[in-house]
């Protein structure tokens, strides 16, 4: 016996049932009398079509121009006969397996659009035939509505009952867009690959194949590579499964390493800008759109592009000999508004030796020692200070060992040292941060928490940074993968008082009647309080402190400017970085190898700070010379140790050092420090790493009196 709620379910369901069909027949009807009436387009005059406006790209002052999307339009015709075979099939592969079975539209896929479009959903559900798309792409605007949609269902059915299939295909292969002035895959074949289509092979016919979807995306020469590998890959797959190709071409065209054609010199500027740009515009008003007359205002400065790339160029030449480190990559950014000035991606973006065209400033590298900033500004958020005293002494990190262990850094052990293989013993966090030495920063990472660093570097803008789990403590020594985009927008935020504003590469977007649609606005977000913000500004910018490290001369200082700057090189020496700022502009270089091969081992102080000097020099010319605001003075009621005096009697009565987990509540270092500090996991290791080594230093006692230990003493 049906219950009364199932009787009620089932009549509810009965009646979206006859809704449903309703629907159908009333589109079906409507469709069939606009089929009737509407007239059949001539196919042959498609590929004489005048084409589409182009899409012209300007720097911030709207007057040095950047780029012409559609300048000089290439569209070579060529007959069906007289294109690969492989050319062929990967299209139909990828775009509409069914193309030779349907009769123009696929019902199901109008269907589904029908309902997603009914309850809310896009206007352009559903998957387009290769008949829609001939329709879509010389007949109809990139209007997205349904009326459009009938329209384009009606005049794909009209084709399909008037012209055979070869010939909408060979329309089709003649018509596709395939990113700035290359329309068809005879001009796309050539351009890429210096051939004619007759002869593409069936990897080079997987790789135009998957550019179709986007071509300014999916482009060779912009910073998605490594996704149109994998679409080149997953169209390689479709056509297996099809039965177009076999198991040894499927397995040889999916490991064929395949070289595209440098791309012209000729008319663009900034060309690793310009294409993160197109990508922007592709990705939010579709690839019609770039051809359809927009006109783009970055937030480029053209003068320092230009200068900036003139000096990657020639410090990364320089440092291929004296470094092995082929390549390198600049951004700089306005803190005061997150506007791009300058993105200079490689050291020449048509030099194919080094796959110049790759962006590596959208990359992601293991940051190094640049991470390092966050987690201290998270202890000074948590209630540490800037004078606050750390040891950096030999440490065993990992509780799977014992804490005597202070050489053994082989898993599961971890004890980390510098590049020098120095000890300095006592230092506060403005010295060792300005040092860049490890054994406090990862001391610090401890104290404020793993998960925390993380979720606040995330505020920061670092959000490629993933699970805790991934990295451990050598998150603070670069364990994650960030951009150099994300790493100065993030130091940006230091620079502006801690208020971020997202990097962001456009002004305004204009349409070709001159309708604005879209405007740069300013959208603030405070991430740490100024005096934070400034602390942290402070002992970046603190030359004195960098000492021995860094001379006072060094290429991190710049006489009579606040500029504050963090060096960063990986454990491997495959990523050199330098991050600096003041209030007016943040600008940050990378140093290293596309293909992540290691560099001669040195540090970024030698690979990377004078390049970075350089064009921090004409940057400061440019922008106004502003300076860090004070940060607040440290109260004497904080502890001793957060006062910068590590020699005060301990609970025995006796002057010797301990660490901070003896002296603070890590969650609380300005209350009472714990009773039973030795509850902490880490208390017994930092504490026998203070112990021996002062016992293995008994020189600095005197008279019983602890002496503060001399760089000259520390050396292990």
């Amino acid at each position: 016996m049906v219950s009364r709620r199932g009787l009620k379910q089932r009549n509810i369901l009965i009646r979206f049932g006859l809704i449903v069909f309703g629907l159908i027949f009333f589109f079906a009807g409507i469709g069939i009398i606009f089929i009737a009436t509407t007239p059949t387009p001539d196919i042959s005059s498609f590929t004489n079509r005048q084409v589409a406006q182009s899409t012209k790209i300007y720097d911030r002052t709207g007057q040095v121009l950047l780029y012409d999307y559609n300048r000089d339009a290439r569209r070579d015709v060529v007959k069906l006969s007289d294109i690969s075979p492989n050319a062929i099939q990967a299209a139909i592969a990828i775009e509409d397996s069914s193309f030779y079975q349907h009769g123009g539209i696929r019902l199901t896929s109008i269907i589904r659009a029908i309902f997603v479009d009914a309850f809310g959903g896009s206007a352009s559900q559903g998957g387009s035939t290769i008949t829609q798309q001939v329709v879509k792409n010389t007949l109809l605007t990139s209007e997205k509505s349904i009326t459009r949609k009938v329209r384009e269902w009606i005049l794909a059915i009209k084709l399909e009952q008037v012209y055979s299939k070869d010939q909408i295909l060979e329309t089709y292969l003649n018509n596709i867009p395939f990113g700035g002035t290359l329309y068809g895959i005879e001009a796309a074949s050539e351009a890429y690959f210096g051939i004619s289509s007759k002869d593409l092979s069936l990897a080079q016919s997987a790789y135009l194949a998957a550019m179709i979807q986007a071509p300014s995306y999916y482009s060779p020469y912009g910073s998605h590579r490594d996704a149109l590998d994998a679409r080149k890959n997953l169209v390689l797959e479709r056509m297996h499964t099809l039965g177009f190709i076999n198991d040894t071409e499927y397995a040889s065209a999916t490991s064929e390493n395949v070289s595209f054609a440098p791309s012209s010199k000729n008319g663009i500027i900034a060309p690793h800008f310009v294409f993160y740009i197109l990508d922007q515009l592709e990705q939010k008003y579709g690839e019609q759109a770039l051809i359809s007359g927009l006109k783009v205002t970055t937030t480029l400065d053209a003068d320092l592009e230009v200068k900036a790339e003139s000096i990657v160029n020639q410090y990364a030449l320089q440092n291929e000999k004296d470094f092995k480190a082929s390549n390198a990559s600049l951004v700089a950014i306005d803190p005061t508004t997150g506007q791009i000035l300058a993105m200079v991606g490689s050291r020449d973006f048509f030099d194919k030796n080094i796959d110049g065209q790759y962006n590596a400033a959208l990359s992601l590298r293991q940051p190094g020692s640049t991470m390092k900033p966050f987690v201290y500004s998270l202890a000074l958020m948590n209630g540490y200070t800037r004078d606050t005293v750390v040891f950096d002494v030999p440490t065993q990190f990992s509780t799977a060992c014992n804490p005597s262990a202070v050489t053994n850094n082989k898993s599961p052990c971890y004890a980390p040292s510098d590049f020098d293989n120095k000890f300095r013993g006592p230092m506060t966090f403005e010295t060792a941060l300005a040092q860049s030495i490890n054994i406090p920063a990862i001391k610090v990472l401890y104290l404020v928490g793993i998960q925390n660093a993380i979720n606040l570097a995330k505020s920061f803008g670092l959000t490629t940074l993933g699970d805790p789990n991934q990295y451990g403590l050598t998150l603070v020594l670069g364990g994650g993968e960030v951009r150099l985009l994300d790493l100065v927008g993030a130091y940006s935020v230091f620079a502006n008082d801690g208020v971020k504003n997202a990097p962001t590469g456009i002004l305004e977007v204009d349409d070709s009647q001159n309708t604005i649609l879209q405007k740069y606005v300013q959208q603030q977000s405070t991430v740490l309080s100024s005096n934070i913000a400034r602390d942290v500004s402070g002992m970046l910018s603190d030359a004195p402190a960098r000492v021995p490290e860094y001379p006072l001369n060094s290429p991190l200082s710049f006489s009579g400017y606040d500029v504050a700057v963090k060096t960063g090189t990986t454990d491997d020496t495959r990523d050199a970085w330098v991050v600096g700022y003041t209030p007016s502009i943040a600008l940050g270089v990378w140093a290293g190898n596309n293909d992540n091969t290691p560099m001669v081992k040195s540090i970024a102080g030698f690979i990377a700070a004078p390049m970075w000097h350089e064009a921090m020099v004409y940057a400061l010319s440019k922008y106004p010379k502003t300076y860090f605001g004070q940060a607040d003075t440290i109260p004497n009621s904080v502890p001793p140790m957060l006062q910068g005096n590590w020699q005060v009697p301990d609970r025995n009565g006796n002057i010797f050092p301990h660490d901070l987990l003896y002296w603070t509540d890590k969650n609380n270092p300005q209350g009472a420090p714990l009773t039973n500090p030795d509850q902490d996991s880490q208390y017994a290791y930092w504490e026998y790493g203070v112990s021996a080594y002062y016992a293995s230093h008994p020189e600095l006692f005197t008279s019983g009196v602890m002496l503060p230990v001399p760089v000259s003493a520390a050396t292990q």
